[in-house]
């Protein structure tokens, strides 16, 4: 027990070693280009390096910003009404009959909004966290637990991408990007003088070097991320979706949750097209619930979402009545 708990306490150790290697090229990057480029050494007479520092730190910001809530923002789990109750599950695992099983799992998902099953056909349970799974969740075996429209766990950012921080994880993609972008235009007439000899000796010379190579490597390593999941999010598929396509009762559909682009796009970004942009919570609705692209479906989705609600709305009338009394 003791070695199992010491185990874990390692990998959560070194499960940071990728954020600390993007922090610590990060900062050296903000030391090379203000310091080495702009202040110290001036090696521009005919730019302002003031207009260079502006734009710079509001790359910078934006990118920290970003990268901050995509590895602090707790991944979503199912909610309550998702787990067995007691009687429920005292029942499930007395049943020793597969199909008895099945149809205990069936009955109880006719009260929640669950539409996507299991290859077999049946409803999907996880049995480590003894919750009936939600349309587009699954188990991370990293996080352990179920996460709400789970994308992937990204070991970049330490955490799995999913409903509650998929925005802010393109939204870093885009501004990291942006920011290696904006580092090899400003430096790239250095880096010319750098081959040509032009450049005074000093460590200045080497930054100009090392900050070029730096931003165009990971700017092409990112730009073919970013596009990827430009992808993803116009067809409104995850990555596992892409890689397994969820199943209905009707049979497997790819493009199952793919409500065409405008719709696909509100979804992860919200109505608001004003907070496109900026690293807050705007993605439509709660991540249990997503409608779907079948029209029988869809009507008999919708139904079950407004009873969904309004269920809900009554739970937490009651919480706060008992919280006043």
């Amino acid at each position: 027990m003791a070695l199992s708990r010491g185990l874990r306490f390692c990998a959560r150790v070194f499960s940071w070693i990728p954020v600390l290697i993007i922090t610590s090229v990060v900062l050296w990057s903000y030391y090379a280009y203000v310091f080495e480029l702009c202040l110290l050494k001036k090696l521009s007479t005919c730019l302002c390096p003031v207009a260079y520092l502006v734009v710079f730190h509001v790359c910078f910001l934006m990118f920290s910003w970003t990268y901050w809530k995509s590895i602090f923002t707790p991944p979503a789990s199912p909610c309550k009404k998702f787990q067995l109750s007691y009687s429920d599950k005292e029942r499930y695992e007395m049943e020793e009959r597969p199909d008895v099983q099945k149809q205990i799992l069936v009955d109880i998902a006719k009260k929640l909004p669950i539409f996507t099953r299991a290859t077999s056909g049946a409803i999907r349970f996880c049995d480590r966290c003894q919750v009936l799974k939600p349309d587009r969740s699954h188990h991370c075996s990293v996080c352990e637990a179920c996460v709400l429209k789970m994308d992937h766990h990204c070991p970049w950012v330490n955490n799995c991408v999913g409903f509650s921080n998929y925005k802010f994880f393109l939204l870093f993609l885009s501004y990291s990007m942006v920011y290696c972008v904006f580092i090899a235009a400003s430096v790239f007439r250095y880096f010319i003088k750098f081959w040509v000899g032009d450049l005074p000796n000093g460590s200045a010379k080497f930054h100009v070097l090392f900050l070029m190579f730096v931003a165009l490597m990971f700017f092409v390593s990112l730009m073919f991320l970013f596009g990827y999941h430009c992808w993803l999010v116009a067809k409104n598929r995850s990555t596992l979706e892409a890689f397994s396509a969820p199943v209905f009762t009707t049979g497997p559909d790819r493009n199952g949750f793919n409500m065409g682009i405008k719709r696909n796009l509100q979804q992860v970004f919200g109505e608001d097209k004003r907070l496109w942009f900026i690293p807050v919570c705007t993605s439509q609705g709660d991540g249990h619930y997503f409608p779907v692209r079948s029209l029988n479906e869809s009507s008999t989705s919708l139904l079950a979402n407004e009873k969904w609600e309004e269920e809900d709305e009554e739970e937490s009338d009651d919480e706060n009545m008992g919280e006043s009394n």
